[in-house]
């Protein structure tokens, strides 16, 4: 008679995870998460003590022969079994918890049952897998029973010991079921405690009722525990915010002639939420990691945990900056997670980028390891971890899935920088997730160089006023770096094409940001060559969304190599898209930039003069085209991106100041006016709307175990557009895709890493770009027969008219 195995063999030959040692390490998995969250602001006292019992049970239910047999572990040939394991071990969770109240008792089982499947599922609904009541809810006991047998009684009671002797080890309220319980009793025992629990969770809860969120975040508690004992990773315990850090920051400022500023003081002394609006160059980044060091050590002395850091930015190239600065300031390369969904490409060009292939690796073994550590980020390893708030936001899908990405954010500390660059249904997502996060025990800050009034309610208001602003005192004003200029002149016309060549052929850095891809294009094209002819090949660059990963990582880092700020200055043309707004720390003479909103501008201003070397530098804005464009009936748009409400009252602003020198505390002002207006009425009320609408259908969980998995790939499409390959590039993908290596053939991340590898061809298309592409099922990636150039990016795609795209499309 085999031993009880939990899982299939790993690889061939070898025998899969004893069954006991699974349970062991997941309980002690538990134990993990739980000195990593701490207590819950609104949680039972028992809420731990029923995750680990719920840990400690949730696959003993793995009994049967039918499972064992599926998953190789008997002399039969391997076979599917049909039946749910987490079902059965609800018998375990009746008969060894008998002396817990009924009450309690019923929080295990739901976790327990839930730890893989739904239980309901919508009217109407056809998931992908079918929910608990569907299989088993039309059952008799007798009908219940031989679904879970044969099963080995002596296995059974060997099992039953150890389950009650290993929770008695832990201090768990377990009772002794060895000796009087049969197979029988258990599918009896199981069957009951199904129905009650079905009872319990069919239909929607009473509005208001704390208890659908406790279940979630039960559930998270566990699946956490469970994912974390497969993949054997284990939690960071050290953070990379150290207590050092404070001391460190002042002595690096004193040797260089410097202190700290009395804006970052004051966030360093807060207890609690943060508004921080402080100038460009200010040290922000600095001041929101002293608050959030804080932040870190207050919260762990309440709870008991060790708070996470999620510093959440809204592009995917901020962040792999904001990942480099973060190591680089923290001296801390290894702690810090990237959370979104380009993570594993991230941690590739890193590995590469580090001489790994120079010095005799593999590019395979690369990309194996860059899947490893993205998937450990996954795993919630980190303590730090750079990303999206759509990662975070997804928590609020729920579900055996999901509903870790919740626990994990409880007693959490978060800094979001950036919040002025989200549309109103984003922004009212992520501000009623704040209020969740809130009332998880989470500390939020909010970063800006212009934090309008408007939006600094939003915030006030998502926190419950528990929320303090901290900005540069009166006598120190923000540097006066730029100097504003209009022009009626489209950023395209031959106008402005001429003053451009003018500043280069004066040997300055320039940069010229488009609102879409066609604009950028057709200047760089008019322009590039003409640089290039001046100050050589190497200095003229283009930087839009329509690149190729492997181009995207080049043009980057040749665009640092000549601009980056700190640099001795060079002189060149940088042009690009909002590509360029946040992406990178780079610092130019002269701008020129069609008109979009305010917002906008400032951050394609903030790349300009950023150090204040400078006397105030120009900075030149055009009047942008109006039109329509796909799917927005007859409104205009400022080049088809920006609406044109707020870009038209802005342009009116930017004309009444033309030729005068500008800061950001004066542009604070002039949001301020746009959002006091009719548009920015209309604005609030719709970011009110999405949040309340967000919060209802997702964040009171009135039913936390109905399946929610169509709502997780709209939730994908929504955020995530789509990419595809070219098809001339589909060779060279589908090699990349199977090659082979020594790291990537030793285990279960090879296929994964040669995915890694492969999606260096991906480009990224708009939303509906599923409709101008095809799929290749074989590789699991969209095609596009496109017109591509490795310098000007993707060109068109070559189809029906009805569907063509155009350069000037919005991602």
């Amino acid at each position: 008679m085999n031993p009880l195995r939990a899982k299939s063999p790993v690889e061939r030959g070898q025998p899969g995870e004893l069954l006991t040692s699974h349970l062991l390490r997941t309980l002690i998995a538990l134990q993990a998460v739980r000195r990593r969250v701490g207590g819950i602001p609104g949680r039972a006292p028992e809420f731990w003590t029923w995750a680990a019992l719920a840990a400690l049970l949730h696959d003993a239910g793995k009994l049967p022969d039918g499972f064992q047999r599926m998953i190789g572990n008997t002399a039969e040939p391997a076979e599917a079994w049909g039946e749910r394991h987490e079902v059965l071990s609800l018998g375990f969770v009746d008969l060894l918890l008998a002396g817990l109240p009924a009450d309690q008792r019923m929080w295990v089982a739901a976790a327990v049952a839930g730890h893989h499947r739904p239980f309901t599922c919508g009217p109407g609904e056809q998931p992908r897998k079918l929910p608990l009541l569907a299989q088993y809810g039309g059952d008799q006991a007798e009908d219940f029973a031989a679904k879970f047998t044969p099963a080995d009684q002596e296995q059974l009671t060997g099992l039953s010991e150890w389950l009650h002797d290993t929770g008695r080890r832990f201090g768990l309220p377990v009772d002794n079921l060895a000796h009087h319980t049969d197979l029988r009793q258990l599918t009896d025992a199981a069957y009951s405690l199904f129905g009650q629990l079905m009872d319990q969770w069919e239909f929607s809860l009473a509005p208001g009722s704390g208890a659908g969120a406790t279940a979630v975040l039960l559930l998270g508690a566990v699946t956490m525990a469970d994912h974390l004992s497969s993949a054997d990773s284990p939690l960071d315990t050290s953070h990379p915010l150290n207590t050092c850090y404070p001391a460190r920051l002042a002595g690096r400022l004193t040797a260089a002639g410097h202190a700290l500023r009395p804006h970052q003081r004051d966030a360093a002394d807060l207890t609690g939420s943060l508004l921080l609006r402080s100038w460009t160059g200010s040290g922000k980044t600095e001041a929101a990691l002293l608050w959030a060091r804080t932040q870190i050590t207050d919260l762990s002395e309440r709870t008991g945990g060790t708070p996470r850091l999620f510093y959440l930015l809204p592009y995917l190239a901020s962040i792999n900056a904001m990942t480099d600065r973060l190591s680089h300031e923290l001296e801390s390369a290894a702690g810090i997670g990237v959370a979104h969904s380009r993570a594993a490409s991230y941690h590739l060009a890193r590995s590469l980028a580090d001489g790994c292939t120079d010095e005799g690796g593999d590019s395979v073994d690369a990309a194996a390891k860059a899947y490893s550590r993205a998937e450990a980020t996954r795993n919630f390893r980190e303590l730090l971890r750079v990303g999206t708030p759509y990662q975070l936001l997804r928590g609020a899908l729920a579900g055996p899935v999901y509903s870790s990405i919740l626990i994990d954010s409880a007693n959490s500390v978060f800094v979001l920088d950036e919040l002025h660059a989200y549309d109103t249904r984003r922004l009212g997502m992520i501000l009623a997730m704040m209020r969740f996060w809130h009332k998880l025990g989470g500390r939020v800050a909010v970063l800006s160089a212009t934090l309008p009034t408007a939006l600094a309610s939003l915030v006030r208001d998502a926190l419950q006023n528990h929320v303090r602003l901290i900005e540069p005192s009166a006598d120190n004003p923000p540097p006066v770096r730029h100097r504003l200029s209009t022009r009626e002149a489209h950023l395209t016309d031959n106008a402005s094409l001429a003053e451009i060549r003018a500043r280069l052929a004066r040997g300055q850095s320039v940069l010229v940001i488009a609102n879409n891809v066609r604009d950028a294009i057709t200047l760089y094209q008019a322009l590039g060559p003409y640089c290039a002819g001046l100050h050589g090949e190497d200095s003229a660059h283009l930087l839009h969304s329509r690149f190729r990963r492997m181009d995207r990582t080049r043009i980057e880092t040749a665009v640092l190599k000549r601009f980056e700020a700190g640099r001795p200055r060079q002189p060149g043309l940088l042009i690009g898209t909002q590509a360029l707004e946040v992406s990178l720390n780079l610092d130019l003479q002269a701008c020129h930039t069609s008109a979009a909103d305010l917002e906008a501008l400032i951050q394609r201003f903030g790349r300009v003069n950023r150090l204040s070397v400078l006397p105030p530098a120009p900075v030149v804005v055009h009047e942008p085209a109006y039109v329509t464009r796909r799917g927005s009936g007859e409104s205009l748009w400022a080049d088809g991106v920006y609406e044109a409400a707020p870009t038209r009252h802005g342009w009116d602003i930017l004309t009444r100041h033309d030729g005068q020198p500008i800061d950001e505390e004066i542009v604070t002002g002039w949001l301020d006016e746009i959002y006091s207006g009719p548009w920015g009425e209309q604005w609030k009320q719709q970011v009110i709307q999405h949040q309340q609408d967000f919060g209802s259908a997702f964040l009171d969980f009135a039913l936390p175990f109905d399946d929610r998995s169509r709502l997780s790939e709209r939730f994908d499409e929504q955020f995530d557009g789509t990419e595809a390959i070219l098809a001339a590039d589909r060779g060279d993908y589908e090699k990349a895709l199977t090659a082979t290596g020594p790291a990537a053939t030793a285990g279960k991340g090879g296929k994964k890493a040669g995915r890694l590898r492969a999606d260096e061809y991906l480009i990224p298309l708009p939303a509906w770009g599923g409709t101008i592409s095809q799929r290749d099922k074989a590789l699991g990636v969209r095609v596009i027969d496109g017109i591509y150039d490795d310098r000007l990016g993707l060109l068109a795609i070559q189809r029906d008219l009805h569907h063509r795209y155009e350069p000037g499309e919005v991602l």
